[in-house]
Parts: structure tokens; sequence; C-alpha cells
């Protein structure tokens, strides 16, 4: 029997003592980074009193996920197994999900423990009213597929939910600030830790305000949907005044408005 495990994202006392327990039995566990695991474990370890035997660490991130699942002998399953991605629920933006499905194709039993989410936390504390969400995890780190990842999270009609890395915050507020100034966001970084601060107010005001803020550390982002605060949004010609390369102002012309991106391409020409 398989468990995939929740960790704590920040605070040790989060651990549930379920998960204690299920940690106690296991002689194997699958993890995304075993440094980190082990660290975690020795930590938990003096935090609840709690003894760990585990025989076997094996790394399965996902960069590896098919090659270790492909060698697996299916016999370590007879006993307590667990797995753990870095920090949080697994299968959220971490690893995880190939293991689940492992599971399913080779009729083994598996169960998910419910437990710390970056995402939800980050939700919840916003005080967003929008009872509709779309978890987007992490925009891509650059290009016209940022571009177009960034457009579609202003464009939704539900509230949306971002990670973001402390190398890349700072870039996301600007282009938050420059697409929809005027847009609702709450930021939270280091969430349930010691250093854990939120920001809350229009693009402007957060961007404006993280200027003068230490930056370093896991963010998340819910962003308040334009049509829930008496706005509009995003139009053809809001896209035609952006200051972008035509090939890019194309592309996500063409995925508002159906046209394809040569014919808009050859508007922006003309």
């Amino acid at each position: 029997m398989i468990y995939f495990i929740p960790t704590p994202i920040g605070n040790l006392d989060d651990i549930s003592v379920r998960s204690l327990k299920l940690l106690a039995e296991c002689k194997t566990l699958f993890c995304e980074d075993t440094r980190i695991t082990k660290k975690l474990l020795s930590l938990l370890s003096q935090r609840h009193n709690v003894s760990f035997n585990i025989e076997n660490f094996i790394s399965m991130h996902s960069h590896n996920e098919d090659a270790v699942l492909s060698k697996i002998d299916k016999t370590v399953f007879d006993e307590t197994v667990g797995y753990l991605s870095d920090a949080g629920m697994p299968g959220i933006s971490d690893p995880g999900s190939a293991l689940v499905r492992f599971c399913q194709e080779n009729a083994l039993p598996y169960e998910i423990l419910p437990g710390a989410n970056a995402a939800l936390l980050a939700y919840v504390t916003s005080g967003i009213e929008v009872h509709q969400f779309l978890f987007y995890g992490f925009l891509s780190h650059k290009g016209i597929e940022r571009q177009n990842e960034l457009f579609e999270v202003l464009n939704s009609p539900y509230a949306v939910i971002l990670y973001e890395s402390p190398h890349r915050i700072e870039k996301l507020f600007e282009e938050l600030a420059k697409f929809g100034p005027n847009r609702q966001i709450f930021a939270i970084k280091e969430a349930t830790k010691l250093y854990e601060k939120r920001f809350l107010g229009t693009s402007i005001e957060v961007n404006d305000a993280s200027k003068t803020a230490n930056l370093k550390g896991e963010w998340v982002v819910v962003i308040k949907p334009e049509v829930q605060s008496g706005g509009e949004p995003i139009t053809k010609e809001d896209l035609i005044g952006l200051d972008l390369p035509p090939k890019q102002k194309a592309k996500l012309l063409s995925k508002l408005t159906g046209e394809s991106i040569k014919e808009w391409y050859t508007k922006l020409q003309n």
C-alpha cells in the first residue's frame, strides 16, 4: 500500500497525526528530493518525538519518474510505502501524478492523505469573494508562451491562483501592473513561515509596495477577475495598443477573436 503524504509548507506543526503514524511505519519512501526529505524527517522526529526507520529512500522527481517506474519491483508495495514531495500536496505543481497513474494501471492500492496546500491557503487568506477559481500553477518562464498564459489569466472569468519563484516575482508584478493596472490582487510569500509577508491591493499598488520589500521566498498570487470588479475584460483594442512585437500581438489577437494569426499579422503591418 502506498500513501501520498502531504508535508508542511512551512510550519512543522501542520503535519497531521495520521501522517506521522504512517511515516513511522514506512520502510521505503519515494520522495522528490531525498536530501530535503531526510532533513524534514529529522526535524519532525525532534519536534514530535517520533522515530522513523526508513531503510530505502528512492528519488523520484519530474525528470526521472518514467525511468524509476519502469524498473521498480512491485513487491515493494506489499509493505507500507510513502511518497513525499518537497512541500505540500504531491501532484499539485509537484511530482506524484505519474505514480498515481502507475498504481491505477497496475491495480496497486494507494491513498491520498489530505494536508497543507499553499494555493488553497492563499485563496482563503485573500478574502476575494469569488466562489469559483482556477489554479494555474507556474507561468512559463519567458517568451510568447508566458504572454499567452498571462493573457488567459487576465481574461479568466474566475479568480486565478498562480505560483511564482523569487527569481521571477518582480517580473510578474511588473507584468500585472502593465497589463492589468487596476486589477485587485493578493500575494503571499513564505506562507506559514516566520517571515510570511502579504500584499493586497491593485496591481500597481502591489508592484509599488514590492519595490522596497524582501522578495526572497516562494510566492502565491491570487488575481480577482475583472468582470467581478465592475470593469471590462481585455479587448482587441487593448491588445493592439500594447507595446509588443507584431508576431506576438497577432497570436494574442488570434486567440481573442478566432481570426487567424496570419490575418492579424497582415492587419498590423498595414
